[in-house]
Order: C-alpha cells, then structure tokens, then sequence
C-alpha cells in the first residue's frame, strides 16, 4: 500500500510538474491546492533549497531546471538577476534559461557579432543597436550603469524570449561578481555530500515496527549486516537495532521493544566530512539518512565514508579555499641534526588580518594541516582533531617564512597528542597543544 502523501509533498509536487518558465505565486497555489498560504510558502521556499525555483526581486518565483551537481557552474538568467541585483527590463519568459558564455561589448558592433552566438549573455552599456543585433543572434543582455533601453529592444526581447537585464554597477564589477558566483559554485560541487555516497532505501534492508526479533535473525543472515534501520508509517525512521539489543531476547518479541529510539541520523546534504566526524566521535557504524519529514531515505557506513574522503583527497580541485591554499603551499623540511621533520609556510597577502599579521583563523588551520601530514608520515594514518589550545602567540608578519615544527607527546592506537612550535627565523612565535583520535577503517 502506497503511503498517503503530506500537504506539503503534494505541493512540491505539483511545482515540479509545472512546465519550466511557469510562473509562481502562494496565493495561486494556495487558491489551486486548496491550503493555506503559509503552507504554500513554506513549499516555495523548500523548492527554491532544492534548486528547481528561483524567486526575483520585482519579477517573482519561476519553475527553472533544476541542475545536476556536474552542471552546477551553469548558471541561468534568473541567477544572474540575484547576483547583480538586476532589474529585468523585458524577456520575463526567458529567465529560466540557462547561459553558455558571457561576452563583454567593448568594440564595435560588426567586430562585436563575431564572438555573439545564440545562448550567451552580452554585457554591454546603453548601446542600442548593439543591444537589437544581440538578440536577433540569441543572445540576452546585461546593461550595466543602470541606463534604461528602447522600447524596441524590450519588444523584441519579449518577442524572443531573451531577458534584458539592467544592474547599476560598471562591467568590470559585474564581470567579478559572476566570476566569483561561478567560483564558488564550483568549490560547492567539489564538497561530497551524503546523496553522493548514500545506499538508497531501495537497495538497502530495514526492518518495520511490526516486525519480530526472528526476523532480525534472518537479515542477519541474509545480508551478515547486525545494524539495520527500523521504520514506521510512510517509512518514518523509528529507530535502529543491533546485535546488542536483540541479544537473549525473545524470537516473538516485537523490535520496537529492544530498538533504539531517535538514533543519529543525517540528511542527503551533510557533507561526508561532517558524517565522518559524526561516526567517529560517536562511535557509530551506520548512519540513517533522512529527509525533512524524518523519512528514511538509504543509509551510509562508516567505512564508505572513510573510501570516499580518501577518494577525494586524491581528486584535482578547480576551485580553491583556503584549505587549498595551506596544502599547496605548506612545504617538508627535516633538520639532520636533531633528526626532526617540520614544514615551512610563507605567509601570503591572502592570509593575513587588517593588521597585516597572519589571522588566528589561518594558523589553526597550518597546525591541523601539519600535525596531519607529521601523523600520516609516522603512523601512515588520518586524524580527526578534537581539540587544540594555542597557548602562547606573537605577530607573524606578511611575506615572511614561518617553520611549523610538530613534537609527538602521546601516540597510541586510537589517540594522540602532539606539541606544536612555531619559528619566524629561528624565534619562537607561537606554541600549541593538539589532541587528536586515529581514523582506522
């Protein structure tokens, strides 16, 4: 029997089935689905966080395509609005469409239609017949300066479906602000999340309140697996069971007597790192995903988040943070006479406070990175930091090379501690206390 669906999935639903380009209000939906305006809302909002809505300022909600994480540097129309704070000044069915190429318009306008094709956005000022030969090849418009066009050109842009934009900033801050949008889109799609590793429900084995301990027993033999999720109505997480709860118990007794309930569970858009540090700290083996109305979704393992976190690592990244930044630039040394190895780090413009000097936020990070690196170098393992106390600190100043030198105090199997001291040409500038738990697959 097929589980009734929840006010708020029907009308998620019902947006996703709207042909791209609709265009959105709470109170049509609200009028159409027979619910409340409230509820409606607060399915627009979950559809504008899941990517297959955009709300713009003076224009409204539209239903645009909702992007693959592998596209997720595309960007359509109705992003560009949000981004330079826009106003579309015609083309309004145009806004979900998604762009290939930004061109900027700084020569004349038979050089100009070279480099214009169908699909790209062209960046110009209050250039009229640029702006009509523009569209006539495909192309949207961003005017910059805040300058208002023709009426011809809004006309035809409605005609053609392209929007045209205006934004009060210059083109080379437009130029950056949509650079940068692209960047950090890209750092996002280089985060795992769990929905890129989660075992769907699906494919996976769970156990229903009404089942009995018995039947535990035989997924446990089915599958070898002593961890399983145990759901309710409508596939509502419950809680979990495992070997340890079901041990001496009754074949007949019901699960949802030995279960335990509320487990720790994650949602499709945790990142694996955070999973990671979930399981690890709490020491758990499995992980039930969820969606917002508790629903099992699929599961994720502690050694399937370990494989994937050491899969990325060795993955080439396109956009970079400033994690990115210490672990290129963080170099080894070994001192042959104490018979010590430490790394050297130059203290770039980006890294620094309105001081000058290297922010705190940075050198937590240089630490860890160190620590980590001097870790894997003699246990050949990774570490998950629990705590880490900087005890003593002086400046450390742009364009200087500073020498991380990490000092082993405890190391056992599951734990460590480490002293970490901090030179600027061979003077002592910080000092720190790290205490760490071993990952082990």
């Amino acid at each position: 029997m097929k589980p009734l669906a929840t006010k708020h999935e029907l009308i998620l639903q019902y947006i996703k089935e709207q042909p791209i380009g609709t265009k959105l209000s709470v109170r049509q939906i609200a009028k159409e689905l027979q619910v409340s305006e409230g509820t409606a809302y607060r399915a627009i909002k979950e559809a504008q966080n899941q990517g297959f809505v955009s709300t713009i300022e003076r224009v409204g909600t539209i239903r645009i395509e909702q992007k693959r994480k592998e596209n997720i540097e595309r960007l359509t129309f109705a992003e560009v609005v949000n981004i330079v704070d826009g106003q579309v000044l015609g083309g309004r069915n145009g806004l979900h469409k998604t762009l290939n190429k930004f061109v900027i318009g700084a020569m004349e306008v038979e050089a100009m239609m070279r480099y214009i094709e169908p699909g790209n956005l062209l960046i110009i000022g209050n250039r009229v017949k640029a702006q009509l030969s523009a569209l006539k090849r495909g192309a949207a418009i961003l005017i910059t300066g805040g300058f208002d066009t023709e009426e011809e050109v809004k006309k035809l842009a409605d005609e053609l479906e392209l929007p045209i934009i205006s934004t009060s900033y210059d083109t080379f801050t437009v130029a950056t602000m949509i650079n940068r949008a692209i960047f950090d889109q890209l750092i996002k799609k280089e985060i795992l999340l769990v929905e890129d590793i989660l075992i769907p429900r699906e494919h996976t084995y769970y156990l229903s309140t009404g089942d009995t301990v018995k039947q535990w027993y035989e997924l446990n033999e089915k599958t070898n697996h002593s961890r399983f999720p145990v759901v309710g109505e409508h596939f509502k997480l419950e809680g979990i069971v495992t070997s340890k709860e079901v041990l001496n118990q009754d074949l007949h007794k019901p699960i949802e007597r030995v279960m335990t309930r509320q487990p720790i569970t994650v949602t499709k858009n945790t990142s694996v790192a955070n999973a990671s540090h979930i399981m690890i700290w709490k020491g758990i083996e499995l992980l039930p995903v969820v969606d917002e109305q508790n629903r099992l979704l699929g599961i994720i393992s502690r050694q399937d988040v370990l494989k994937a976190l050491q899969t990325l690592q060795r993955q080439p990244h396109v956009g970079e943070t400033i994690d990115n930044i210490i672990f290129n630039h963080l170099e080894e040394f070994s001192d042959d006479k104490k018979q010590d190895i430490g790394y050297l780090f130059e203290i770039t413009p980006q890294m620094t406070n309105f001081q000058g000097t290297l922010s705190y936020g940075v050198l937590t990070s240089i630490i860890i990175e160190a620590v980590n690196r001097f870790t894997r170098f003699v246990q050949r393992g990774d570490i998950v930091v629990e705590s880490l106390t900087i005890y003593f600190l002086k400046p450390m100043q742009i364009d200087h090379k500073i020498k991380i030198c990490p000092r082993i105090l405890e190391l056992g199997r599951k734990y460590g501690k480490v002293d970490v001291e901090v030179f600027n040409n061979d003077t002592i500038v910080g000092k720190a206390m790290l205490m760490f738990q071993v990952i082990d697959l």
